[in-house]
């Protein structure tokens, strides 16, 4: 388990917080201070028991899971959209807890490649980023409709009436076919600030927030239409397969196979 223990360590120690024995434990300690920030952090490991982490910075305390930690933000730019199957659209996206300007100058980034390869919606994967994000503005045009920036979403109810939407991928250049999704969702998010709120989507909304949704899952969405529908795409799903292996002189990562249970 990590524990965040925001506030000075000579307040902690009055209020009995840090407890004075800590010192005995030091041999157990790896001790790192930030300067830029006046946070240490001791991380400690005992034998036989799971490693914990402590930071001290001036501003209070509080806890959180370690499910919340990720690594710091890494991406070059120009951003360019990673194509099927390269493995980073496979790959884990880890959780974001850290809203700073790199972040948003991410977000404003992928809406400036989401607007000039003309999407709506694009996920941080599709950029080579493997991280909690997605951006999109139903319009696809700047200064036109509204952006919307989802950091750590998740979907907590489904509508049970479905439909049938089109669907093309920036992933995926030139392939349309039809997915069948739920017509609304409701999902908790964060916003670029750090502040969590509550959404309700339908329809076209709800259409390219699903589709963003599986990326952060790893899920691609060919894997959501029906076995028929994928049949009619499989040779151009196998032509990129293809062209990666040309352009990387590496097999292709994976093969498509089939829609895959709800």
């Amino acid at each position: 388990m990590h524990y965040m223990i925001l506030g000075t360590s000579s307040v902690l120690l009055k209020l009995g917080l840090l407890p004075l024995n800590l010192a005995l434990l030091l041999p157990f300690c790896t001790v790192a201070h930030d300067s830029a920030t006046t946070t240490t952090t001791i991380v400690l490991q005992l034998p036989l028991l799971r490693k914990i982490t402590l930071s001290f910075s001036g501003r209070g305390f509080r806890s959180f899971p370690s499910s919340l930690r990720t690594s710091e933000l890494q991406y070059e730019l120009p951003l360019k959209i990673v194509k099927y199957p390269d493995s980073r659209l496979r790959a884990k996206n880890k959780p974001i807890n850290k809203f700073d300007e790199k972040l948003e100058r991410l977000a404003d980034e992928m809406f400036d490649v989401m607007y000039k390869t003309d999407g709506v919606g694009l996920s941080a994967p599709q950029v080579g980023v493997n991280v909690q994000l997605m951006v999109f503005n139903p319009a696809g045009e700047r200064g036109k409709g509204e952006e919307v920036i989802l950091v750590n979403p998740e979907i907590y109810k489904y509508s049970k009436k479905k439909d049938v939407f089109t669907e093309g991928c920036l992933s995926f250049p030139d392939i349309y076919a039809d997915v069948e999704r739920p017509i609304s969702v409701k999902i908790k998010a964060w916003d670029i600030k750090g502040k969590k709120f509550i959404l309700s989507l339908k329809e076209f909304n709800a259409q390219i927030f699903q589709h963003e949704y599986d990326h952060l899952q790893r899920i691609l969405f060919f894997e959501r239409m029906h076995p028929d529908i994928l049949e009619t795409i499989r040779p151009a799903l196998q032509d990129l397969e293809q062209k990666y292996e040309i352009r990387t002189g590496m097999l292709a990562p994976e093969r498509v196979k089939g829609h895959i249970q709800d």
